[in-house]
């Protein structure tokens, strides 16, 4: 016997509001990297770069900051000049630390389809090749660390 439940409302916007709230109480200034080729995105477009655009969202930067469950808005300066800039939580592709660089790729909705997700997939784990493979249980050769690579 199984039970249907409703879907649930994205978790993307809760993860935000969180990460930001973090980065803020630990005196940093959060960032958000955003995919500038997505409707309904509205930034400058001399902010946008390869269709991205990273967004300085700390409270001393901005104005009327709102994170809702559907986008995050508020007013900023571009060059001097006041611009009210609007971002889908679907274009929100991470947030992070600019002083630590600490944050999160924020990853697909539970559900979502490829087209329908954010390319938050941009982080990969790589890991340097070895001479002789590991098992998943065993811990990797001395100097042949996985890290973290920005794909682009």
């Amino acid at each position: 016997m199984t039970q249907e439940f409703p879907p649930m409302t994205s978790h993307r916007p809760y993860l935000l509001r969180a990460l930001a709230e973090w980065i803020a109480d630990n005196d940093m200034t959060p960032h958000l990297l955003v995919d500038a080729t997505q409707a309904g995105v509205q930034v400058p477009a001399s902010a946008v770069k390869d269709g991205r655009v990273v967004l300085n969202i700390a409270q001393r930067a901005v104005a009327n900051l709102m994170i809702s469950n559907e986008a995050v808005s508020f007013n900023a300066r571009f060059g001097g000049v006041s611009y009210p800039v609007m971002v889908p939580i679907s274009a929100v592709l991470a947030i992070y630390s600019r002083e630590t660089g600490q944050g999160m790729a924020l990853p697909e909705d539970v559900g979502a389809t490829r087209d329908e997700a954010p390319a938050a997939a941009e982080l990969e784990l790589v890991e340097q090749s070895s001479d002789s493979p590991t098992t998943p249980d065993e811990p990797p050769p001395a100097g042949k660390r996985p890290h973290l690579r920005i794909v682009k």
